[in-house]
């Protein structure tokens, strides 16, 4: 079904094809609703492109997705180093805890760093006591934003580059050696390029999650054009105005891809099933302890700040004799919903990725960047539109689990789309196109050649789909069914009060439903780490 090299003459079969066309025409229904409204909307709608906030907004969130993917990719690259190629002492652990800040919500992350950081936060409190001191630097607005929004997606690009750094044959790194070369200009000169396909795929989910995110830009007070559509949507009677917004963010998403596609090109693409033989570890010598300063620094501040800080409001809420229950229903429910939407991505994406990498052209290229718009769609968007299809056109569905979990589908679909490609890109097609020439079926391919290579890529895929649903908030508080609580869903109830000390409870909860997945997609793959050569 697969087989073949790019350019395969005859084209795609049609099986593949269909089943592609039909995955992104069902990720795009929102595109679709966003273009009749704004259509519908006349000269009118169009005219808020014409003002000059309208420009600003493009501008700051322009510059907050620079910063951002930026940052991630300062963070996560080296990471993704030191625990897979180096003798750093504890990788392994060091391997997961890095990780961990995926789990946590952007929201949550903007307000525990508000906790922390804050006008009156915990350090603050303390430096008063210490030394006197009654104020901090403000960190509302743009730093404030770039910082929430760090911790919530450096993971993507570590997740991605360390899977990579595990799969990659070492032997060019090994030769280099050969030469002489020192291990940091072996990673610089020889490692890093052949990176370049996995980090422009963090970066683009870096990039992309950015656009779409509310949570952390409303409570960071930064300016941002989600934070402008959801007002627009939460306040006025017309929402035309707020649909030519959300053009505007597919538009920045298509530039986004544009770069992602340029930064790629010539990405290397294994010639073997897989590395054979362990990669050599890269001594750090004298640079051990600044490797782990590095490291201690970057867990401490993204992962064990958040998590304290929830910690001391939940410990504070038993101090003041407050019920800190918890709703076990609404963990259950997150989990129900959340593998629901991974399995369905997972299956969802195959056909798509599998078409643009095998039978490259233009329109499956076209198909395959199509599918990318829905992630920069704030929540509310994808929620909305699809409560405009399911009124008129399908009742039945509506406030369904099944809408829920199409929703959430829709919203991450690029995030298994970004493993599976970066997976398959990096199986050599001749590997499925020698299997043929042995007699083999293009079904037998599939399965016996090609699957084994990218289950990897699917699996983590499906992981972040899974992580990301479980802090979707804006399309389950539009789309669950009634009395259908979500873990999401309770933090916002009691955040939208002021109770931080009764929200700190579901927080720590989905983060330690969410740590073990976590684990799973590092130190599960120990045994691929480095080994002394």
């Amino acid at each position: 079904m697969i087989a073949g090299g790019p350019g395969r003459r005859g084209g795609p079969p049609v099986a593949l094809s269909a089943a592609a066309l039909t995955a992104v025409a069902l990720v795009t229904l929102p595109l679709a609703y966003l273009i009749v409204r704004a259509a519908s909307g006349g000269s009118r709608a169009w005219s808020v492109l014409e003002r000059h906030r309208t420009l600003d907004l493009v501008l700051d969130s322009v510059g907050l997705v620079v910063a951002v993917v930026g940052a991630a990719v300062a963070i996560g690259v080296p990471l993704a180093w030191l625990v897979t190629r180096t003798d750093l002492p504890g990788r392994r652990l060091w391997a997961a805890a890095a990780a961990l800040p995926l789990v946590i919500p952007s929201y949550v992350a903007a307000l525990a760093l508000l906790g922390a950081f804050g006008p009156r936060g915990m350090l603050q409190g303390a430096l008063e006591r210490l030394f006197g001191v009654e104020r901090l630097p403000e960190i509302y607005g743009f730093p404030g934003a770039v910082f929430a929004l760090t911790l919530s997606t450096y993971p993507y690009v570590f997740l991605l580059v360390a899977a990579a750094l595990r799969g990659i044959d070492p032997g060019p790194e090994e030769a280099a050696r050969l030469l002489g070369r020192g291990g940091l200009d072996v990673f610089r000169r020889v490692t890093l390029p052949l990176l370049r396909a996995p980090i422009a795929a963090g970066a683009l989910l870096v990039a992309l999650y950015t656009l779409s995110d509310f949570g952390a830009v409303s409570l960071m007070r930064y300016h941002a054009l989600t934070r402008a559509i959801f007002l627009q949507y939460q306040t006025l009677f017309d929402r035309r105005p707020a649909a030519v917004l959300a053009l505007v963010l597919v538009l920045l998403t298509a530039c986004v891809l544009l770069l992602e596609s340029r930064a790629r090109a010539g990405s290397y693409t294994r010639s073997a099933p897989g590395a054979q033989r362990r990669p050599t570890v890269t001594p750090l010598g004298r640079w051990r302890w600044p490797a782990l300063a590095f490291c201690t620094a970057v867990v401490g501040i993204f992962l064990a700040v958040p998590i304290a800080v929830l910690g001391y409001w939940s410990a504070q809420a038993a101090d003041f004799g407050q019920s800190l229950s918890i709703e076990w229903g609404a963990a259950v429910n997150s989990l129900i919903a959340s593998l629901l939407a991974a399995a369905a991505a997972a299956a969802a994406v195959l056909p798509v990725a599998f078409l643009a990498e095998r039978y490259p052209s233009f329109w499956t290229r076209t198909l395959e960047r199509a599918s990318y718009a829905s992630n920069a769609l704030p929540g509310i968007v994808i929620a909305l539109s699809l409560v405009f299809f399911a009124a008129n056109y399908g009742g039945f569905v509506y406030q369904t689990l099944g809408l829920l979990v199409f929703a959430y589908v829709v919203r991450f679909f690029p995030q298994a789309l970004a493993a599976v490609s970066a997976s398959l890109r990096a199986v050599n097609p001749r590997l499925e196109e020698a299997a043929r020439g042995l007699g083999r079926s293009p079904s037998a391919v599939l399965f016996s050649v090609t699957a084994p290579l990218v289950r990897p890529g699917v699996l983590a895929g499906a992981a972040l789909v899974f992580l990301s649903a479980m802090k979707e908030l804006p399309a389950t508080l539009l789309l669950r069914p009634i009395g259908f609580d979500t873990l999401a869903t309770e933090i916002w109830k009691f955040t939208a009060l002021g109770s931080y000390s009764r929200a700190a409870p579901p927080a720590l909860l989905l983060i330690v439903l969410s740590a073990p997945l976590v684990y799973a997609l590092t130190a599960r793959r120990g045994s691929q780490l480095a080994t002394p050569g």
